[in-house]
């Protein structure tokens, strides 16, 4: 490193936001995440002991993931190597594993390899990595915001250990604010600033596990607030108010929180609970989810939760489809809150989907069965000769527009598979088809 690099690193780490300033250096300084890195847990023994094997960190923004892999490269003796895959490339991979294959050749050491947002490497790069990883010419640590499980490469995923990582609770991220405010060589400690206890108690909320929001918002208030007669800056309530301004919502619409709260969505309304409905139904609507895609779930939740126990929620669920296409937002909110409830409050039945399923499951199993001639089209040229349609009863023809007949194949004869429950209107379905069958016997 020559002169003039040094002077850049230097120069570049102090005028870094305090966010990355303040990020910890050892194990030790690290706050938070005790399921993963307490002294008994082994992702704390596998660093302390420089015994790391390729893992991949999973988690929301600011839960520090990069955090960790700063901590490895304080740590590990190994040479310890970083690239972004939102801009590296094939030839980075390529001066990696080279560099890589050298330091282990040459002088026995191991290479650690961090890929931050490796959920942005496609198939093909990921595939260029796999045999380094398995041979053991990289360890890879593998920072992403996705569920590893969809977005990297299955293989890779079981040559690695994934960690989960949480959102920090408020606790931790007062924690880290008193720290950045006192800290004099890499916080904000020599501006004399001090935090007041409900100023750090409202950021630690509005921050809503992200601890770089947290940070970001306490430098801002300390870097454009004068001091006070005391010659301190305080940060009050009202100076956090406006450096937040609003809380995060937490929510990508194509990321884990999409199919999280849309499945919280649905099992809040499967469940019965229009609370817990309508809850999500705003989450979901505040980060700006396409109420298309919600309603489209709705009308799948009233056939398969509600069904015939309730008719009208479909129709309730459609209706809503189309008022949300000829209102829009922000009025549609009260329609989409309308049948969210309706759905949630109505009685529930999945005996549409069982009967499905199982005559789907039925059809695979056996084929296509024979139909029988008396229900097939008679008429069409030449049906009467091969007696389609011959034998017949036309139901409207008998009391109750009903009369027994074989209309299943034969082979499924007595084979059931709608089977009404005790819930709402499926009851009088279920008497009604009780009392045709007694008329049979």
């Amino acid at each position: 490193m020559d002169l003039f690099e040094y002077m850049r690193q230097n120069n570049q780490e102090k005028e870094s936001p305090l966010a990355a300033r303040m990020r910890p250096r050892t194990l030790d300084e690290v706050v938070g995440q005790q399921h993963i890195i307490a002294r008994d847990k082994l992702l704390y023994r596998a660093i302390t002991a420089d015994k790391l094997s390729s893992i991949i960190l999973y988690g929301p923004p600011g839960t520090g993931k990069t955090t960790l892999a700063k901590v490895i490269a304080n740590t590990t003796k190994a040479e310890f190597m970083q690239i972004n895959a939102t801009i590296a490339g094939k030839k980075d991979m390529e001066e990696v594993v080279a560099k890589a294959k050298d330091n282990l050749g040459m002088y026995g050491k191991k290479t650690i390899l961090f890929i931050d947002e490796i959920h942005r490497f496609n198939k093909g790069q990921q595939d260029y990595l796999l045999p380094f990883v398995e041979d053991g010419t990289v360890i890879l640590i593998g920072a992403t915001t996705e569920n590893p499980y969809f977005e990297v490469n299955g293989a890779l995923i079981s040559r690695s250990v994934i960690f989960e990582l949480k959102p920090l609770t408020a606790d931790d991220i007062k924690v880290l604010l008193k720290r950045a405010v006192t800290d004099k060589n890499r916080g904000m400690g020599a501006y004399g600033a001090v935090i007041e206890e409900d100023a750090a108690d409202f950021l630690a909320d509005l921050a809503d596990g992200d601890a770089r929001h947290a940070l970001n918002a306490i430098e801002l208030g300390i870097l454009t607030t004068g001091r006070s007669e005391d010659g301190l800056i305080h940060i009050t309530k009202e100076v956090a108010e406006e450096c937040i301004q609003k809380k995060v919502a937490r929510y990508d619409k194509d990321g884990d929180n999409h199919y999280d709260t849309i499945s919280a969505f649905i099992k809040s309304m499967r469940g019965s609970d229009p609370d817990a409905a309508v809850y999500y139904l705003a989450r979901m609507l505040n980060a700006g989810e396409d109420p298309k895609f919600i309603v489209r779930r709705m009308m799948v939740c009233a056939s398969e939760d509600v069904g015939n126990a309730d008719p009208q929620a479909l129709q309730v669920a459609v209706s809503a489809s189309l008022a949300v296409e000829r209102l829009g937002m922000p009025e549609a909110r009260i329609t989409l809150a309308q049948a969210a409830s309706y759905i949630a409050t109505a009685p529930k039945s999945n005996a549409s989907i069982c009967a499905i399923d199982d005559a789907m499951d039925t059809v695979r199993q056996t084929g296509n069965l024979p139909i029988p001639a008396h229900l097939q089209d008679a008429h069409y040229k030449s049906a009467s000769k091969l007696g389609h349609g011959i034998g017949y009863k036309y139901a409207h023809d008998y009391p109750d527009n009903y009369v027994k007949q074989q209309y299943l194949p034969y082979e499924l004869n007595g084979k059931e598979f709608y089977r009404p429950s005790g819930n709402g209107y499926e009851i009088k379905i279920k008497e009604h088809m009780k009392r045709l069958k007694e008329r049979e016997e």
